[in-house]
């Protein structure tokens, strides 16, 4: 399921010249993570919502191929079009995935210094009561 999940990311956070893509962002170490720390139910929910964001394309870009087998163009305009459809179930799927997303690409420290923003301090996991 991680992969699925990093799959919709990774076309929902691209690289572009001017600024480092989700992929560029050690994603796999974060959802790593994330996995491990979140609940179940949260999870189950960004698992969903990759799931309709690979499903979807047939509704925004009228091409009946998952998400992850998009050209770019495509994938950029199915991500832009699902992001921002009338359908509130389904934008608040994509939602939970570009949460987790803007989580880990704006932690970065490339990501940071790109908006002159110091690097995040290493966390120091003192919040959990184990």
């Amino acid at each position: 399921m991680i992969s699925l999940v990093r799959a919709a990311i990774v076309l929902l956070y691209p690289r572009t010249p001017e600024l480092p893509g989700a992929e560029d962002c050690d994603l796999d170490a974060f959802l790593a993570r994330y996995r491990e720390e979140t609940t179940p139910l949260i999870w189950v929910g960004v698992v969903l919502g990759a799931v309709v964001f690979h499903l979807t394309p047939i509704l925004t870009v009228k091409v009946p191929l998952p998400a992850f087998w998009l050209t770019p163009k495509q994938a950029d305009r199915h991500a832009h079009q699902i992001s921002s459809t009338d359908s509130y179930l389904l934008r608040q799927a994509v939602f939970l995935v570009k949460l987790v997303a803007g989580l880990a690409w704006g932690a970065n420290p490339a990501v940071r210094a790109k908006f002159a923003l110091a690097p995040l301090q290493q966390d120091p996991d003192t919040w959990r009561t184990e």
